[in-house]
């Protein structure tokens, strides 16, 4: 045998075993460099599997970053469970908050104001869809406290069919006395299991008859001039309408609130003909087959104002979690920066009812997509610009805790168990009370 040959053939051997050994370290190093980033986040079954699908696009376009989800059943079992992490290695990198309401909205410890985050790594030609006088998701200033992605507003659906089989005219009335006499048709045709539900009595019946009535839901310009501490003044408007709730759950024109799903769930089953509730919704009843609905702006009082206001921008966003790496940071607006381009933001626009996340994610929208929705695209237009005073949003110190107190409230009033005088003014004194500790 030739030694030198079975040498060479030997040191050969190992040097490209040397460099296979090399290349897959290389490529090991390379997988396990990319930066993970932890995104919590408490979304409706639908419109969480429209956001998986972002989360795995984006996972796919590149190999730098990779989002890694975790599902909560609210918003308030998220955020304690930030609380608790707040200290540790596990918290989120960015997580779906609620905006809560309160004099500076961004002062929660663990979070990041976004204007801060996007100073270092800016979204190009990305022009906001809510203006910087909407108080949602925005410091005193205008600026961006959180990644406004599920921005919503207060709806009223209604089932077409439904009001055909009444022999309706296939669209409900806007004033609630006239909504009132349809309500009455439609219980005596067709649907007296359920005329009209909802899952939103605080906004519906507090919140947002101030708004849509263009008038003020609190003093001191809705608590955006003073210093949080605003008071309620529950008027002869608020007696009166709430007085008229009862007597519909009482007359069954209406059921009590109903949650965890359930109102939409019958909604979207076909069971109940107008629902009160959240355009983020929306997305989930156009998957529906069977539903064939409109979407329309909420009630008003046409003795208070000749034509309804807008409501309130609500519901929830995206917001960094404070005290990451430089790395994680970049790796969190980049992840931002991909949900914010123009056609993926229209997707979801258009999946689930939230608001527009950019003026050129409407843009992209094109007039196919609202050609079926009665009144939708009015609506949305109508939050592009500047909000009247009393649909700006307002500001009120430890409002989540209020707002807790304004349900249960109103749940023993529409159970029947309290009248609307007696619950508006123990509402009105237990928030002052709330506001002060």
């Amino acid at each position: 045998m030739n030694r030198s040959r079975f040498a060479r053939t030997t040191k050969s051997a190992r040097v490209f075993a040397w460099a296979s050994a090399t290349v897959a370290t290389m490529m090991a190093f390379g997988a396990s460099a990319a930066t993970d980033i932890r995104v919590w986040h408490a979304l409706s079954p639908h419109n969480a599997k429209v956001f998986e699908e972002q989360v795995k696009a984006f996972n796919r376009s590149q190999d730098d970053v990779r989002v890694r989800l975790k599902v909560f059943n609210s918003t308030t079992e998220l955020e304690r469970a930030i609380e608790s992490a707040e200290k540790r290695d596990d918290k989120p990198h960015i997580a779906q908050l609620e905006e809560n309401r309160a004099p500076e909205a961004g002062a929660r410890s663990f979070v990041q104001p976004l204007h801060a985050l996007l100073a270092h790594h800016p979204i190009p030609n990305a022009t906001w869809f809510s203006s910087g006088n909407n108080a949602f998701a925005r410091d005193g200033k205008g600026r961006l406290l959180a990644f406004p992605y599920m921005a919503e507003v207060p709806v009223m659906y209604y089932n077409i069919d439904a009001f055909k089989r009444a022999g309706l005219d296939p669209k409900p009335e806007r004033s609630w006395s006239g909504l009132q006499d349809q309500l009455v048709t439609l219980a005596n045709n067709g649907s007296r299991r359920c005329p009209l539900t909802s899952d939103q009595p605080v906004s519906i019946n507090l919140e947002n008859l101030a708004a849509v009535n263009k008038q003020p839901y609190t003093s001191e310009g809705n608590g955006l001039k003073g210093r949080g501490t605003p008071a309620f003044m529950f008027d002869v408007m608020y007696v009166r309408h709430l007085s008229m709730m009862i007597s519909w759950v009482r007359s069954e024109l209406m059921v009590k609130p109903e949650f965890n799903e359930v109102a939409t769930q019958r909604f979207a089953n076909g069971e109940c003909a107008v629902l009160l509730s959240v355009s983020g919704n929306l997305g989930e009843f156009r998957a529906a087959s069977k539903l064939d609905f409109g979407v329309t702006g909420l009630p008003y009082y046409p003795e208070v104002t000749s034509q309804p206001g807008n409501p309130f921008m609500s519901g929830s966003a995206l917001w960094v979690i404070a005290g990451q790496s430089k790395e994680a940071d970049k790796a969190s607006a980049s992840f931002l920066a991909f949900l914010a381009d123009p056609k993926r933001a229209a997707k979801w626009h258009q999946e689930t009812g939230y608001l527009p996340l950019t003026k050129q994610a409407l843009e992209e929208t094109g007039s196919t997509y609202y050609k079926n929705l009665d009144q939708w695209s009015t609506m949305v237009a109508a939050h592009a610009d500047s909000a009247d005073d009393t649909a700006r949003g307002f500001r009120v110190k430890n409002y989540l805790e209020i707002r807790d107190m304004f349900h249960q409230q109103l749940t023993q009033a529409l159970a029947g168990n309290q009248p609307a005088m007696t619950t508006l003014k123990t509402a009105s004194t237990e928030a002052g009370k709330i506001m002060k500790r």
